[in-house]
């Protein structure tokens, strides 16, 4: 039999495999943000004229591909902790490039609908919970560092909306929707198959320590065939150790609260820029990819200094620093206002995601992660859910203005920041693991 992962450690061995997962996180999340997460509030305009469309009804299409994540998160995280994520993330990434050329052929409310449930659940499975997952596994001393670096894949997907604006208003949006499914098929592929679940059974260690951080047994470093020892995780929560604790329920409500924001404001941006400020679709577009500048520098950002400084002090600032974005946004009058929201949404969001992820990580350990992320989601996705569809609605009544449902949102996010500055770290003690159990082999 061909030693394939032999060769593929002799070639990357001169850097830990560990930055390699993350350069495969950040590509998938480059993907995933730049063809939808970002890339689709440029459709919403071209699908409200060709079909007549209300606000509320686009938003509520969208929304479909969050109640997926909220049904299959805690079902997903387990399968990641069981099979590993690269099956899991490789067979999403067939399914989301479907999703693209099925939306293509839109030609009714009901296919709009199953089309998008379809790209939800490619999105879902090889997204945000897969990669955050696996680059938790992958690190613990640098795991904000490396968290945020792979996050920046959102932010660098989002810098290509000028040219899915273009490639809209040149082709049509029809022609962009099939050449994104393919895209996403010739990138999303060879990415997903550089994703390995734990370093110890690959004779890796975290962070590329050359011994183990943990006590008790060591992880074989033979390879992948005789990882037989697994490393101690006595210190780590189990699904329902973590359940009990004030500390998920926590951070969820402020992941929850973040994710108001976010998600009216990644659906809703460029209508209220075009429609209420009247910019044109490429002027709203350059806005947008500026934005996308900003989240980068506070995802490198949030990762350089969450590893050394009070991650909860900055996830309050960060969810503030949301508030008063959207508020910006939400009066603009100005290319100033414009500004503002840029920075101090885009530095907020950015910093926020790595924090959030790292902090999770130190509260309840590695062993269980996915699955406890998966649970979590299944909370905080219904901000997602439900946040695009009543901005929609509200605005359907107020006239086409945005401007009551983004301040709204900016009240509660700003509320928000109270789950984050009480989500204290919550006591364990340790188990007993006298017999630890064989290490499973997973992709």
């Amino acid at each position: 039999m061909i030693d394939v992962w032999g060769s593929t450690k002799q070639r990357m061995g001169k850097v830990f495999y560990g930055w390699w997962v993350v350069a495969s996180g950040f590509a998938l999340q480059a993907i995933n943000g730049g063809l939808l997460f970002h890339g689709f509030t440029l459709y919403f305009i071209p699908l409200q004229e060709e079909f007549g469309w209300s606000r509320a009804l686009v938003a509520t299409g969208f929304s479909v591909t969050r109640t997926e994540s909220a049904l299959l998160g805690p079902l997903e995280g387990w399968a990641i902790d069981k099979f590993g994520p690269r099956i899991i993330v490789v067979v999403g990434i067939v399914l989301f490039g479907a999703g693209f050329i099925v939306f293509a052929a839109t030609n009714s409310v009901l296919h709009y609908f199953l089309a998008f449930m379809l790209l939800a659940l490619g999105s879902s499975l090889g997204g945000f919970l897969a990669i955050s997952a696996t680059v938790t596994n992958w690190f613990a001393k640098k795991r904000a560092l490396a968290m945020g670096v792979a996050m920046t894949g959102m932010g660098m997907g989002g810098l290509l909306v000028p040219a899915l604006a273009w490639s809209i208003t040149t082709y049509g949006w029809r022609t962009t929707a099939v050449v994104s499914g393919v895209l996403t098929w010739v990138l999303g592929i060879p990415a997903a198959l550089l994703l390995r679940h734990k370093p110890e059974p690959y004779g890796f260690f975290p962070d590329g320590a050359t011994e183990s951080p943990y006590a008790g047994p060591s992880a074989a470093a033979g390879g992948e065939s005789n990882g037989s020892a697994a490393p101690s995780t006595a210190d780590d929560f189990t699904v329902k150790e973590a359940l009990k604790t004030p500390a998920f329920w926590l951070i969820s409500g402020g992941h929850a609260f973040a994710l108001l924001v976010v998600g009216a404001v990644s659906l809703h941006q460029v209508p209220h820029m075009v429609q209420q400020m009247h910019l044109s679709l490429s002027q709203a577009a350059i806005v947008v990819a500026f934005l996308m500048v900003m989240t980068i520098v506070g995802q490198l950002g949030g990762g350089a200094i969450g590893d050394r400084v009070n991650k909860k002090v900055l996830l309050v600032s960060c969810m503030l620093g949301h508030a008063a974005g959207l508020l910006s946004l939400a009066y603009a009058t100005s290319v100033v206002h414009l500004g503002l929201f840029v920075v101090l949404h885009g530095l907020a969001w950015g910093a926020r995601g790595p924090l959030m992820q790292s902090l999770r990580a130190d509260y309840f350990g590695r062993s269980s992660f996915a699955t406890i992320m998966g649970f979590s989601s299944s909370i905080v996705t219904v901000a997602m859910i439900i946040s695009p569809i009543f901005a929609g609605w509200l605005a359907d009544l107020q006239g086409g203005s945005y401007t009551m449902a983004f301040t709204i949102l900016a009240v509660l996010v700003a509320l928000g920041s109270f789950f984050f500055y009480f989500s204290n770290k919550p006591e364990h003690k340790p188990r007993a693991e006298a017999n630890p159990p064989a290490m499973r082999i997973a992709g």
